[in-house]
C-alpha cells in the first residue's frame, strides 16, 4: 500500500514554481476563444500606432519567430496575421487572483513574485496526496476552472524549482532534484541559471567559465575575489542549492508606485505636470486604500533612449494627500531635468510607508484647523469614485490626450511588478 509519507523528504523543503504560459495572450484566449485559441496573437502596449513593444505572444506567434520585445511593426512583418491585443489589466488581474486563489488552497506558503508567477511551499501539504499528485491537480484545476496552461517546477528549494519551471512549456511538470543537478544542468551556458545576468555571464567568460558545470568546478576563492558575496551564491547556485525561505506575503506594502509610457516624447513642464497630477492622484488613492501615510517622493524618468533616472526627496512630515504628493514630485523634476530634454516615461514611487494608525502628524498652526477639512473633503471623493468609478471626480489638471489620463482605467493600466492587489484580495 502506497505511503504519502514517503514522497516527502525527512528532512528539506518541497517547494513549486507555478509559471502561467503566455499569460496576457492566455488569458484573452480564455475569454474570447472563439477569436484567439490557437491563433497567433501578441499583446502590445500601443497597438494603434503600430510602434508599440510586444510585452508577450502566444505560442502558435513563437513558432513564426515573433518573440517578447519585438516592435509590432517587425511583428507584423513576419506574421501579416497577427492578431495585436490591447492590455486589459483589469482582466489579467481577476484572472491572476483566481490561479493564486486556487493554488493557496494547497498551502497558506504562497510567494506572489509577480502578475504570473509564484512559489509554494507544500512540506506541510501531505494530505492533498503526494508532490506530484498536487502539482497535476493544480495544473489540471488552472486549466479547467480559468482555461489557462501553466508550468510547474517541483524542487527541493526555489531556484531549482524556478528552473524547473522553465523545462517544459507550455503545461509542463519538471522535477528537480539535488542530484539531478549535474545531468541536467551543467551542461548549459551560465546565463541560465536564474540570478546570473547577461553582463555577470559576460565576466564569467571572461575568466574562461562558459557552462554551469565550469562554475561548479572553479575554485570558491577565486570567485569570492571576482564576485564578493555574489561569487559565493553563484557557486552554489551551479550545485543547485538554496536555502531562501518562501515568504508568505502578509504584510502592507514597502513602496506604492505608478509609471506612464507615452507613446511620443514630452518636453514642456506643461505636459509633464499632467502626467505627474495623474500619477500622483493615482498612487495617492492607492495608498489611502492600504491606511498608508508616505514620507519620501520618488520620481521615475526614462529617456527616448531608454535611460532611466530616479529621483527621490524625503519630507518633513508623512502624507497621504495627492496634493503633497503632485508638488513635490514637480519640484524634484524641475530639479533635477530640463526643461527642454524629451522623455518617454514617467513615474511616481512612494516610499517610507507608516501604517497611517501610527503615524503622528506634525501639522503647522495653519494646517491644524484645515486638516480634518481636508480629510472629509477627500474621504468624500474617495467614495464617490469607489461607488462611481475612477473618473468621477476630476480636477481640469488632469485632462488631456496622453495615457497618463488613462490610469484610472484598470483595463488598461497596470504592471507585472503590481502585486498589491493580491493583498486586497486576502485582506478582506
Amino acid at each position: 500500500m502506497r505511503n504519502v509519507e514517503d514522497y516527502y523528504p525527512a528532512k528539506g523543503r518541497v517547494i513549486f514554481h507555478i509559471d502561467m504560459n503566455a499569460f496576457y495572450c492566455s488569458v484573452h484566449e480564455a475569454e474570447e476563444p472563439h477569436k484567439y485559441k490557437n491563433k497567433p496573437t501578441a499583446v502590445a502596449g500601443s497597438v494603434e500606432l503600430r510602434k508599440g513593444v510586444i510585452v508577450t505572444c502566444s505560442y502558435a506567434a513563437r513558432q513564426l519567430g515573433i518573440s517578447t520585445g519585438m516592435l509590432v511593426s517587425q511583428a507584423l512583418k513576419i506574421c501579416p496575421d497577427l492578431i495585436v491585443i490591447a492590455p486589459n489589466f483589469h482582466l489579467y488581474r481577476q484572472y491572476s487572483k483566481a490561479f493564486m486563489n486556487i493554488a493557496y488552497g494547497y498551502t497558506p506558503l504562497l510567494q506572489a513574485v509577480s502578475i504570473d508567477e509564484c512559489y509554494l511551499d507544500i512540506t506541510g501539504s501531505k494530505q492533498f496526496g503526494t508532490p506530484l499528485e498536487i502539482a497535476k491537480e493544480i495544473q489540471e484545476r488552472i486549466m479547467t476552472e480559468l482555461g489557462l496552461p501553466c508550468s510547474i517546477g517541483i524542487a527541493p528549494n526555489k531556484l531549482l524549482a524556478k528552473m524547473g519551471s522553465d523545462m517544459k512549456k507550455p503545461n509542463g511538470i519538471t522535477v528537480v532534484r539535488i542530484r539531478d543537478v549535474p545531468k541536467l544542468l551543467w551542461d548549459r551556458p551560465c546565463g541560465e541559471m536564474y540570478g546570473i545576468g547577461r553582463k555577470t555571464a559576460e565576466k564569467l567568460q571572461k575568466m574562461g567559465i562558459y557552462t554551469l558545470g565550469q562554475l561548479a568546478g572553479t575554485d570558491e576563492r577565486v570567485l569570492s575575489e571576482r564576485f564578493g558575496v555574489m561569487g559565493l551564491w553563484m557557486k552554489q547556485a551551479a550545485y543547485g542549492l538554496d536555502d531562501s525561505p518562501v515568504k508568505e506575503e502578509q504584510g502592507k506594502n514597502k513602496s506604492v508606485g505608478h509609471t506612464t509610457t507615452l507613446p511620443r516624447d514630452i518636453s514642456s513642464m506643461e505636459d509633464v505636470s499632467r502626467v505627474m497630477l495623474n500619477l500622483a492622484d493615482q498612487v495617492a488613492r492607492r495608498l489611502r486604500r492600504q491606511q498608508m501615510m508616505a514620507q519620501t517622493i520618488q520620481i521615475t524618468i526614462r529617456t527616448p533612449d531608454m535611460k532611466t533616472i530616479t529621483r527621490s526627496q524625503t519630507l518633513d512630515r508623512v502624507t497621504e494627500n495627492m496634493d503633497d504628493i503632485y508638488r513635490e514630485a514637480c519640484k524634484l523634476y524641475r530639479r533635477h531635468w530640463k526643461e527642454d530634454r524629451p522623455v518617454r516615461l514617467l513615474g511616481i514611487t512612494l516610499q517610507n510607508l507608516v501604517p497611517k494608525e501610527e503615524s503622528a502628524l506634525q501639522l503647522d498652526l495653519f494646517d491644524y484647523e484645515k486638516q480634518p477639512k481636508k480629510e472629509q473633503l477627500t474621504k468624500a471623493m474617495d467614495m464617490l469614485r469607489d461607488k462611481f468609478g475612477e473618473n468621477a471626480v476630476l480636477t481640469a489638471g488632469m485632462l488631456g490626450d496622453d495615457p497618463s489620463t488613462l490610469i484610472r482605467n484598470h483595463k488598461i493600466r497596470g504592471t507585472s511588478l503590481q502585486t498589491d492587489f493580491l493583498r486586497e484580495k486576502r485582506e478582506e
